[in-house]
């Protein structure tokens, strides 16, 4: 198999002021500069050959594309680094906190997120964002309706046997149409900026503008996706549900019907991944919240596909 690499920007694509800094801060000047792979991020980072001879490892973040995201993210000031310290400054951003959602609430966050989506909408991205952290969410659904183990594994978080009964025989049979449905995910190449992490405790909503802070998942993906994942959180903290949701954002940006479809059915089958597996130590509410998450994401996606109530949710263990 071969090696999967993140992107990360060769030592041309950095500004040159930060290449002239290195090399004042160094002492001499930089000969080659070989890319160093590994870890999980684009950041940029490098095996920098001296004119020396040394050899010096660079590492550096960068901001998000020029304008990509300055009305919807807060001023960066600065970061530290003393005394085994590692800091970053940014703007304290005002507005509202969430929840309690209200109906206009609900309406200014998702049609500023749209518009946020809209910004950067088959517009050139860079190339160090990823572009396929959204396939994350496919094939979960494939994975539940063929291995019996993983469907009981859900099933059996349910408060009763009949509801277990119940859990195990919607998976097994709809399980192929949440599955097929995720297809629309797989080749969707209209992507935008994305946030990647957005929920109540990342955003504050600042009169009309959402403003979101907490990047470190940013990525270029399709808006459907982004937008599915915050729609169901919103209806999980008690919003509005996401039909009304998605109708408010598509009056600023229209949304593909099947991208949506399938993001909407792949966040659950995550969840159903994720919500049902072991507890993490030290997490002792991430699995509950998970399984919120689930309830909230798999409702809308049997709506949007017709299919049967699972009202075996309703007895699923938070």
């Amino acid at each position: 198999m071969a090696e999967q690499r993140e992107d990360k920007p060769v030592w041309s694509q950095v500004p040159r002021a930060v290449r002239e800094r290195t090399e004042q801060m160094l002492h001499a000047r930089v000969v080659r500069a070989r890319r160093a792979f590994g870890g999980y991020g684009p950041s940029a980072t490098f095996v920098l050959t001296l004119d020396d001879g040394r050899r010096a490892f660079f590492k550096g973040v960068y901001p998000l594309p020029e304008g990509s995201a300055v009305r919807w993210a807060p001023a960066y000031y600065g970061s530290l680094r003393t005394d085994g310290w590692h800091a970053l400054l940014i703007e304290a951003l005002g507005g509202d906190r969430v929840p309690p959602w209200t109906a206009p609430r609900a309406r200014r966050a998702v049609r500023s997120y749209a518009d946020f989506h809209a910004h950067t909408l088959d517009a050139p991205l860079p190339d160090w964002l990823p572009r396929g952290n959204h396939l994350e969410f496919t094939g979960y659904w494939a994975a539940l309706t063929a291995d019996e183990q993983l469907r009981n594994r859900l099933a059996g978080l349910c408060a009763t046997p009949q509801a277990r009964l119940d859990a195990a025989k919607w998976i097994a049979a709809h399980g192929p149409a949440l599955d097929a449905a995720e297809a629309p995910l797989l080749s969707t190449r209209r992507f935008a900026l994305l946030h990647f992490d957005t929920r109540s405790d990342n955003i504050r909503l600042d009169g009309d503008l959402l403003r979101m802070f907490d990047w470190p998942f940013a990525c270029a993906g399709p808006a459907e996706l982004d937008f599915a994942a915050f729609a169901q959180s919103i209806t999980l903290e008690g919003g509005p549900e996401p039909e009304q949701l998605t109708e408010w954002y598509s009056e600023v940006l229209p949304l593909a019907d099947d991208v949506l479809t399938a993001s909407v059915v792949g966040i659950s089958g995550y969840f159903a991944d994720r919500g049902s597996s072991p507890d993490l130590p030290g997490l002792p509410r991430l699995r509950a919240f998970q399984r919120s998450q689930l309830k909230s994401s798999l409702r809308w996606s049997a709506r949007r596909l017709a299919l049967p109530e699972p009202k075996w949710l309703d007895t699923l263990a938070n």
